[in-house]
């Protein structure tokens, strides 16, 4: 009886292998032929760039930049004055305060000399009371501060679209800057084509970057080991995924970092769910939902050249509380829209783009996890060939390794920034750790995110901050 036990169970870690193996394969050649796609494209860009090949207009979209904070304090004086340095001659920034209990608005009003007005906000769409407004006219834009009751991002979102005077707006965090020319390439796109109704930015790290009138002064890698990972992390997702689903269409995400979005449609589909986590990726699969079932021609874009940098967590437990707010806003995003899927009505978008993301985003740390336990118990049963899973596994890290490497490579290259030999000897030694020990870290850390997230899918959830290098 134990021997039929036995062959029951090794059929089964068998076919659990197979599995795995075919996954990782899956996975491996998804990432292999957007990264190919996203080099090529950027360095397409790159040459238009060079030989002049690109839209040159002197007229500009009017754009509303909204800044929605909670509790930052620290980072929103410098992110406001590097918005207010942006070399764009029609745009407007409105910072709401979503009730933070630090002196977030406090620093706004000493720094930039702002008075209280009384200003009618049309709530178009629904959003908690505000507080006060304050107004400075001293700036070369019109620079507004709300100050509302707490509701979370999304809600404070919606507050800043209400607000907004231009048909066009902004979503930026407050622990954000953008790069000087980023608002005309990220406007670019709505000047070549009338159908685009959103367009996404590259968000890379600020860690470690000394920035002057919002250009890169020096360009260097963290010194935190976990930011330097992420680094890697960040140009291979913006570099991969972004790009190769920009080809059809297909996009299902814009980083609630850095996206620009044509506002009656927003208003139309409702704007931001504040009932969900992942307000940035609801709203893009809502704008999908909306334009085709209404029958309207449109366009989700990515820019490529339209570039913010962002902070990002110095710690491993601000890193997890990051990753479960992103998982949970994963989940809630595809649940609502779950009609999406392999829908002939949605196209590429329900066959090729949301299997993606439910299978190699979604369901990926579970698959993960349960692989990795699946491989420790066929080890104790003596039911694995050692050799083969360990010269699998390797092949499969420097594969993913070198893929890490050449985006970062690539995004160094077409960005005009230059990196001393130091920091290109970290990012290769830091590779192969950033898609194995770091990766399946987060695995199960993603894996467990969902596990009591109803008492918290409002939580704006406190990351450290530190003081952005500017100049």
């Amino acid at each position: 009886m134990m021997d039929g036990f036995l062959d029951g169970v090794k059929v089964f870690l068998d076919g659990v292998g197979i599995f795995f193996i075919l996954y990782l394969i899956g996975y491996s050649t998804f990432l292999f032929a957007s990264v190919v796609v996203g080099s090529i494209t950027l360095f397409q860009e790159e040459r238009k760039l060079r030989l002049k090949n690109v839209l040159t207009t002197e007229f500009y979209i009017p754009i509303s930049i909204v800044v929605p904070a909670y509790n930052e304090e620290v980072t929103v004086v410098d992110s406001v004055k590097s918005l207010l340095s942006l070399d764009y001659k029609s745009y407007e920034i409105i910072v709401v305060d979503d009730g933070s209990k630090d002196q977030t608005s406090q620093k706004l009003i000493e720094a930039f000399d702002m008075h209280p007005v009384q200003m009618p906000i049309h709530r178009q769409i629904p959003c908690q009371q505000e507080e006060f407004i304050y107004l400075s006219i001293k700036e070369k834009v019109k620079l507004t501060l709300i100050r509302k009751r707490n509701g979370g991002k999304a809600d404070a979102l919606n507050m800043g679209i209400n607000a907004a005077a231009y048909p066009y707006f902004i979503c930026i965090d407050a622990d954000s800057v953008l790069q000087y020319n980023s608002l005309t390439n990220i406007a670019k796109p709505i000047l070549e084509n009338e159908n685009i109704v959103a367009v996404g930015g590259c968000v890379r790290p600020c860690n470690g970057v000394e920035f002057e009138n919002c250009r890169v002064k020096k360009y260097r890698l963290p010194k935190n080991l976990l930011a330097c990972m992420q680094v890697l992390e960040y140009d291979r997702s913006f570099l991969a995924s972004r790009i190769l689903f920009d080809k059809f269409n297909g996009s299902m995400i814009i980083s609630g970092a850095f996206g620009l979005f044509k506002k009656d449609v927003v208003i139309a589909a409702g704007g931001y769910d504040a009932s969900t986590m992942g307000e940035d990726m609801e709203l893009v699969v809502k704008l999908h939902d909306y334009c085709i079932s209404n029958g309207l021609p449109y366009l989700i874009h990515y820019a490529v050249d339209a570039i913010c940098w962002s902070q990002v967590p110095e710690s491993f437990k601000d890193l997890c509380r990051q990753r479960r707010r992103w998982h949970v806003g994963l989940f809630q995003s595809l649940y609502k829209h779950r009609r999406i899927m392999c829908s002939t009505r949605f196209g590429a978008l329900g066959y090729i783009s949301y299997i993606y993301f439910l299978m190699y985003e979604l369901l990926s740390p579970y698959i993960e996890v349960f692989g990795v336990a699946t491989m420790v118990i066929a080890y104790i049963l003596d039911l694995i060939n050692v050799p083969f899973m360990v010269l699998f596994m390797l092949i499969y890290a420097v594969y993913g390794a070198v893929l890490s490497l050449t985006a970062f490579l690539a995004r160094i290259y077409t960005t005009d920034l230059s990196t001393g030999g130091r920091d290109i000897m970290k990012a290769v030694l830091l590779c192969l750790f950033e898609v194995t020990i770091l990766r399946f870290g987060l695995a199960f850390v993603r894996a467990t995110a969902l596990l009591g997230y109803k008492k918290k899918k409002q939580v704006w959830g406190r990351i450290e901050r530190q003081k952005i290098d500017i100049r």
